[in-house]
Order: C-alpha cells, then sequence, then structure tokens
C-alpha cells in the first residue's frame, strides 16, 4: 500500500500511517501568514505552504480531492477568533470528511495550545491525520499525540518569546531615543527624523480649524457637524502601499476627531524631565503587568506646534513645557 510514493526521505517517518480508508476523504492543506507585512515581504513561505498541495498528491491523493484553505493569511495563530478558515477546517474534520490535513509546520495551524489541542481530539476521534514538513501522525497513537502535543506546546512558546523579544527591542531603542512612531494628522516625519508640520497650507488650516472649533464650542459633536455641513475634511497622509506619504482627504469622524483632540503632540507637551523630548506614548497593561512609558527624544522643529491645541487638549494639563 503506498504511503509517501515519489517523496523525499525527510516526509515521514510512519510508512503505512496513510490508508486507503484515509484517501477516500478529502486532503485539506491549510496555509496561513500571521500579517499582511509577512504576506509581502516573506513570499517564499507562502510558496512553499501552497506546494503541499503536490505532496497530497504524492501521499495518492486525487488533485480534486485536495482542498486549499487560505481565508486566514494575514491572520495571527494566537487565537481562533477571526480565523473563518481554521474554524472551516475544524468543521470539515468533525464532519468525517477529511483524511488529511497537511500544514507547513504544526505553527501555521494553531499558535495556542487550547485550539491546537481541540484540533487533536477531533481528528483522533473521526480518523484523520496530519502532516507537516518532517512527517506523518496519528493524533489517535500515543507517540504520535505525544509529539503533536509537543510541538503545540513549542509553537505557543515560541509565540511568547517572540513578544518578549520584540518589547525589549522596542525599550531598547526608546532608551537610545531611536523609536519612531507615526505622526498624526498635521504632521509629516522628515528623513532626518525630525517631526515637522505638514507642508501642505490647507492641511495646517484644517487642523487649526478643528481646534478653533472645539476651543469655542467644547463639543466633539458640534465640531464634526459643523465640518461635515461645510464638506470639509480631514488631511491624512497614506501610511502604506503605491501612494504612501501621499495625502488624501477623509471625511471626519468621532473616533478620528477624539484622537486628534486628545493627542500631546498638538500642543508640544513634554515629560518635564525629559524637555528635549516633544513625544510621549504609554503601553499599559491590564491585571497585574506594568505599565511602560516611552519617550521619543527628537525635539520638534522650530514652531512645530499648534497653538490653540494647548487650550484644547486636556492631555496637556499637567505639567510640561512647550516644544
Amino acid at each position: 500500500m503506498r504511503c509517501e510514493a515519489g517523496g523525499p526521505a525527510r516526509r515521514g517517518p510512519g510508512p503505512g500511517k496513510v490508508l486507503d480508508r484515509h484517501r477516500e476523504r478529502l486532503a485539506i492543506v491549510y496555509v496561513r501568514q500571521s500579517t499582511p507585512q509577512q504576506m509581502e515581504r516573506h513570499q517564499e513561505s507562502t510558496r512553499l505552504q501552497y506546494a503541499l498541495v503536490d505532496r497530497a498528491v504524492d501521499f495518492g491523493w486525487d488533485r480534486e480531492r485536495v482542498v486549499l484553505i487560505d481565508d486566514d493569511l494575514g491572520r495571527s495563530g494566537a487565537t481562533i477568533e477571526g480565523r473563518l478558515g481554521f474554524q472551516r477546517l475544524v468543521a470539515q474534520v468533525g464532519l468525517g470528511k477529511v483524511g488529511l490535513v497537511l500544514g507547513i509546520e504544526m505553527s501555521r495551524l494553531a499558535r495556542s495550545c487550547r485550539d491546537w489541542h481541540q484540533l487533536l481530539e477531533i481528528c483522533a476521534l473521526f480518523d484523520t491525520l496530519i502532516a507537516d514538513a518532517d512527517g506523518v501522525y496519528d493524533p489517535a497513537q500515543y507517540n504520535d499525540r505525544l509529539l503533536l502535543g509537543l510541538k503545540g506546546t513549542m509553537s505557543e512558546a515560541e509565540l511568547h518569546v517572540l513578544k518578549a523579544r520584540m518589547l525589549e527591542g522596542r525599550m531598547a531603542k526608546a532608551e537610545r531615543g531611536e523609536l519612531g512612531k507615526s505622526v498624526p494628522m498635521g504632521y509629516v516625519r522628515r528623513p532626518s527624523g525630525e517631526v515637522a508640520l505638514d507642508p501642505d497650507e490647507q492641511a495646517q488650516a484644517t487642523i487649526r480649524l478643528v481646534f478653533d472649533l472645539y476651543a469655542r464650542h467644547r463639543s466633539i459633536g458640534k465640531v464634526l457637524r459643523h465640518l461635515a455641513a461645510n464638506d470639509i475634511r480631514l488631511p491624512v497622509r497614506a501610511p502604506g502601499g503605491a501612494a504612501k506619504g501621499e495625502l488624501e482627504w477623509h471625511r471626519a469622524n468621532r473616533p478620528s476627531l477624539y484622537c486628534l483632540l486628545v493627542n500631546p503632540i498638538y500642543a508640544g507637551a513634554v515629560r518635564p524631565e525629559l524637555p528635549d523630548a516633544h513625544h510621549t506614548w504609554g503601553l499599559a497593561a491590564e491585571g497585574p503587568r506594568r505599565k511602560e512609558c516611552f519617550t521619543e527624544r527628537r525635539p520638534h522643529s522650530p514652531g512645530c506646534r499648534y497653538p490653540a491645541a494647548r487650550r484644547s487638549n486636556p492631555t496637556c494639563r499637567a505639567p510640561g513645557t512647550m516644544g
């Protein structure tokens, strides 16, 4: 009985695990990348995952019996929420329609032990095999189940290690004054790293108008109604894509106005112990975890603030200096 015909030696342990009763059902290839940035920058990983269709054919499935699920491209594996492709996979296995699930590695399927062991239970119950780049596994067999559980635990642990390293890196860059954040409407970041007023005079005038209106009405709703009635739109620099950096005009809404009015950068507020800084932001954590405050040590360019914002911005009432 054929198991891994035509495949390289590293494709398995476990010859004989793929049986005719498995081939009578579907083979599902699950493809996932964690973020849109990974999809753009790490295209080889995506190609390798799509190539698993050929591996299923090597295992004896007809190509039309191989189902490709790539609904979760750009989705994190840390949770099942929002991962319609993974939910569809679990549903198909639970209906007894799947004989084999293929993923380039276990972390593609899930980075949460809860979601991973749920999949293992269902696969064991409905006699569904799981395969990755290292081999073919039967969740109903004790040794394979033990190995799959270890792989799932390592995938979840790896996620926490990656997050910890990224946070430490951000903190180190912040201490050196090299951690740049995206600037809000009405500002641009120069190649030197300095933050300056948007060179477009209409953009500057629109931001000043928003603060003047709020200083007069003291109501975001009234500001929003005034902008809508006069068809005044907010200036936004495209954050990415082919038009990155280009000025776009978006309709005002309550969340965008609120973020604009409470952002301390508009008034040049800084922490008093860091008089050369222009921008502070916090990383708040719930529960017993600590709260970090990162500060960017890059000065404003001369005159780089909106004076009316000092009167309108409630976050600027604390002690501080003008940038």
